[in-house]
């Protein structure tokens, strides 16, 4: 009894179900028979009008009631394919019936023809956009009508109304199959993007591992053996090679902190567990004494640009440090609604100090064994060790996430822009 009974349900169902979204547009639908389709209405409207000139009842003002009739119809059927995308059944009706009284009228002066392909499309439209419940009597309705007008016999009757019927149920079937083949590609694609984003998080993952399993701990090494060396060398007595050997070991150890910082927050890059781009932006600024100025209201950034955001202010802080020390940085970031932009800017090096950034009157003359002319050997080494790359690096990790760069002197500093998409 309760299978008998579902079965019912299922039934039911089928009749009073609409044909699914994908099968009432043209998605999916090949262009050869689009193009099939279009030619075969234009032939259907052009025999349209000429069947109904031929009748000699257009004649005089009238003459406009052939393309009238024809535009009404384009209208309907326009409209009828929104009603019906839209599960409006009324209306649908309505439209449909209104079609169906101008086939009648086309069969009274005299355009049997014309009204027979009216009452045919009628037939076919009902009975592939809209529920089984309602097409098939109104199909059985229409099918009638031509029948009756066009004055044939019942066994014609039967026979045109059972190919009529049937043509417009295979249509429904193939419309149906055509929007289940288009939702399984698209529920596919949505498949394929899922494994391919689930591949990219466990892959990163096991990067997020070696880095922490090698380069965090050969960095945290570094670490200790060079603050170890620097308590060695804080040991032996004073003299120009004592302070420049310390300097070179301090400098050493400050760069291994750095890259222990930034490994362990590429790191959580990876994990995706980052702090906000402000945050770390003021993290940043403090080491630098920089003033940071954050505009608009905060949004939710992806992965990416939140890394891209902070790999561009690092380098350019760095590139402050090593090309124009004593400078003091400036910070902006702005929140925009299509897009967030950075800007950091610097006041440019001191009065006095050299490129290598030690303090002493332009135009000196300094010893081979100067102290400070170490020191600032030692500075211009460093600087040295990025390889001229870091424009180039954030120029085109701006450029992969639809962005731009730009870099270079303004005033008496250095700025640095950074523009994205959100």
């Amino acid at each position: 009894m309760e299978t008998q009974t579902a079965q019912s349900t299922r039934w039911g169902g089928a009749l009073t179900a609409w044909p699914a979204k994908e099968a009432l547009t043209r998605i999916g639908v090949p262009r050869v028979r689009m193009v099939i389709d279009v030619a075969m209405w234009l032939g259907i409207g052009a025999w349209f009008l000429l069947e109904a000139y031929a009748t000699k009842v257009f004649d005089g003002v009238a003459v406009v009631v052939p393309p009238l009739a024809l535009l009404a119809v384009v209208g309907a059927a326009e409209l009828y394919d929104r009603l019906t995308l839209r599960h409006r059944l009324l209306p649908s009706v309505g439209v449909l019936v209104s079609v169906a009284l101008l086939a009648v009228s086309a069969y009274a002066v005299d355009a049997q023809t014309s009204g027979a392909i009216l009452l045919v499309v009628c037939v076919v439209q009902a009975m592939v956009r809209l529920p089984l419940a309602v097409g098939v009597p109104m199909g059985a309705v229409f099918v009638t009508c031509m029948s009756r007008l066009g004055d044939v016999s019942l066994r014609e009757q039967l026979v045109v109304s059972f190919g009529v019927l049937v043509t417009g149920y295979m249509l429904r079937l193939d419309a149906q199959a055509r929007g289940s083949g288009f939702l399984l590609l698209a529920q596919e694609r949505v498949a394929r993007a899922a494994e391919a984003e689930t591949a990219a998080l466990a892959e990163r993952a096991r990067i997020a591992r070696e880095m922490h399993d090698v380069l965090a701990h050969s960095l945290s090494a570094q670490v200790v053996h060079l603050e170890a060396a620097r308590l060695l060398v804080e040991r032996e007595p004073e003299g120009p090679f004592r302070d420049s050997v310390l300097e070179r070991v301090v400098a050493a150890r400050r760069m291994a902190r750095e890259g222990l910082a930034e490994t362990r927050q590429a790191l959580s890059a990876l994990r995706g567990d980052m702090a906000p781009v402000e945050d770390y932006l003021r993290e940043m600024a403090a080491l630098d004494r920089a003033d940071v100025q954050v505009i608009g209201p905060r949004r939710e950034l992806t992965a990416d640009a939140s890394q891209a955001l902070r790999r561009v202010a690092q380098e350019a802080l760095t590139n402050v440090r090593k090309h124009a020390p004593g400078a003091v940085p400036r910070i902006l970031l702005e929140y925009g609604s299509r897009e967030v932009a950075l800007e950091i800017r610097d006041s440019g090096r001191r009065d006095g100090r050299e490129p290598g950034g030690s303090a002493r009157p332009l135009g000196a003359a300094r010893r081979a064994d100067d102290p400070g002319l170490r020191k600032t050997d030692a500075r211009r080494e460093l600087a040295a060790t990025g390889g001229g790359y870091g424009l180039l690096g954030m120029r085109e990790r701006a450029e992969l996430l639809g962005g731009t760069l730009e870099a270079g002197p303004e005033g008496e500093g250095f700025v640095v822009r950074l523009r994205m998409p959100v």
